[in-house]
């Protein structure tokens, strides 16, 4: 078994734990807002669609360009405040998605996707949080072009943080869709699935968005129901993450398995099966026999697993972390 944890060992969740002061006043002032923007100081990140454009570095890539730096990549989609950096402005810009694979063929310049940069650790942790806001902000613009009030084309506002329609009046803002993601229990067991998409061997808690008139615990029983068969008791909060993929915001839950025969929802997954603590320790150590392994630790669903078998009374009963 993994040693009783010191809280301070485990990994840091992917995406958590941002320096930036989002100062949320600077979204209200339009002459703070020029002053950041005029900062020689002032340093954005950079996305076209899903990708995001890095400088080549070693042993990390830098992520972080002046403002005239970011235009001369090409034209200049919107450019969203993300907050400060020790006094410093900090935004984002996005691109045209099509400039990414064009700005990838640069030899100076690395461009790839969020999830690769976590997992393959490419640039400073601290980068993580704010390339995360950027990512989830941008893109929601990029996909709310239009007023969905009367359909007129909408402006962005409020430093890339609303968006408003001149035609209506109506005001649009950023949305992060509730997922509950969670490990059922059934004493010395717990209930991983994987769906096709995984990469070969690996297993993952069950997870699915929250639906309309919903609460957490009802959008666990419910998905857990929905996709395993078995219905559950007690739900027990763990943790969150932001998860900007596109712009999800992960609640992490234990749920309590009054059931065990399992009834395997196979449009939504392709293999479902309760496994033991001990063998869970293997997956997350990636030694077990079969080749089965976990989520990195830079998701949620490995900081559920590996909570769980450090956990003698099998998460059900702990308080969740502050």
């Amino acid at each position: 078994m993994l040693t009783p944890p010191d809280p301070d060992d485990r990994p840091r969740l992917g995406y958590t734990g941002s320096l930036l002061d989002r100062d949320p006043a600077v979204r209200h002032h339009p002459d703070r807002l020029a002053a950041s923007t005029a900062d020689p100081a002032a340093r954005t990140y950079v996305t076209a669609g899903d990708l995001v454009i890095m400088r080549r570095g070693d042993p990390l890539a830098d992520p972080l360009f002046t403002l005239a730096e970011a235009a001369t990549l090409g034209p200049v989609g919107e450019t969203v405040w993300l907050g400060h950096d020790r006094g410093v402005g900090r935004f984002g810009v996005g691109l045209d998605a099509a400039l990414g694979p064009v700005l990838a063929e640069r030899p100076d310049l690395l461009v790839t996707d969020l999830r690769s940069i976590a997992v393959q650790g490419l640039v400073a942790a601290e980068h993580l949080p704010p390339l995360a806001e950027a990512k989830a902000l941008l893109l929601w613009h990029a996909r709310h072009r239009f007023c969905s009030a009367c359909g007129h084309p909408s402006a962005p506002d409020q430093a890339g943080w609303r968006r408003t329609c001149p035609s209506c009046g109506a005001e649009h803002f950023p949305r992060t869709d509730p997922v509950v993601i969670m490990l059922a229990v059934d004493g010395e067991r717990c209930l991983l699935g994987r769906q096709a998409r995984f990469a070969p061997g690996m297993w993952s808690c069950l997870a699915g968005f929250v639906e309309p008139g919903e609460n957490i615990e009802e959008a666990v029983r419910r998905e857990t129901l929905e996709e395993a068969g078995i219905r559950c008791g007690r739900v027990h909060y763990v943790a969150s993450q932001p998860w900007p993929f596109p712009m999800s915001l992960m609640i992490g839950c234990y749920a309590e398995a009054l059931e065990t025969d399992l009834v395997i929802d196979r449009t939504e997954l392709e293999d479902l099966r309760w496994f033991s603590r001990d063998e869970v320790v293997t997956m997350l150590e990636r030694r077990h026999p079969d080749g089965l392994f976990a989520p990195p630790p830079i998701a949620i669903a490995h900081f559920i697993m590996r909570s769980w078998v450090e956990d003698a009374a099998g998460g059900l009963g702990r308080p969740a972390p502050t």
